[in-house]
């Protein structure tokens, strides 16, 4: 609320003003029942507060001349001189009501959140050590199996890149020419007999030159 000071009849004579503890909006008021005094017809408004002055809504406004309008003169002056008068009629005001309810309700409702975190507590500290099991039990043996597979994956696409195989081809194609020349010696020596050696050689050097033409398509694929 907005406060101004009121110059009071024997201070207004000495140059002194004094703090008045009503709001603007019920000293400027026309219909406002202040205490009046000889030679207080005067109302100023200190200039070195204006800046820290709230404006008062108009149902404020009502609300506070509702409570003062009917005071007597002593009233009056007693809430100018006396602090604690002051405070028991702004206790009193609505508006000052339900701002302290409000702020006693909303202390009340934190600090039933505070109770309820402090109730959560070992609920909280069990599941971080469920976590910490996981993490250090389920979670490293997942860890160790991935790391498996992965190393299977990258095992499996070397087997399988074209340069690994054309070296399996060309190994492929020298054992299949190393048997071509063994059958040979056989003929020679007489383990083997002239039929069988024509049907087993012809199947040799036609894998031989299968494989032959797949690697030479592939290097030059792969090269190209």
């Amino acid at each position: 609320m907005n406060w101004i000071y009121v110059e009071r009849g024997s201070q207004e004579q000495q140059g002194q003003p004094t703090e008045s503890w009503y709001p603007p909006s019920v000293v400027n008021s026309p219909s406002s029942s202040r205490p009046t005094t000889p030679g207080s017809n005067n109302l100023s408004r200190p200039t070195d507060r204006t800046s820290s002055l709230s404006n008062v809504s108009p149902a404020e406004a009502a609300g506070i001349i509702a409570v003062l309008k009917d005071k007597s003169v002593d009233d009056l002056r007693k809430l100018l001189s006396d602090k604690d008068a002051y405070q028991n009629l702004l206790l009193s005001l609505e508006p000052v009501k339900t701002q302290n309810r409000v702020r006693d309700e909303l202390r009340n409702e934190t600090l039933q959140l505070a109770r309820e975190n402090v109730d959560k507590e070992p609920c909280i500290m069990e599941l971080r050590n469920q976590c910490r099991i996981i993490r250090t039990t389920e979670l490293a043996t997942a860890q160790e199996k991935l790391h498996e597979l992965e190393r299977k994956k990258e095992d499996t696409l070397k087997y399988y890149s074209p340069s690994s195989l054309l070296v399996r081809l060309q190994d492929a194609m020298n054992k299949t020419e190393e048997e071509s020349e063994t059958l040979h010696r056989q003929l020679l020596d007489g383990e083997i007999d002239l039929p069988a050696f024509v049907q087993k050689y012809k199947k040799m050097r036609y894998t031989y030159h299968k494989r032959a033409l797949i690697h030479l398509a592939a290097k030059t694929t792969v090269t190209g």
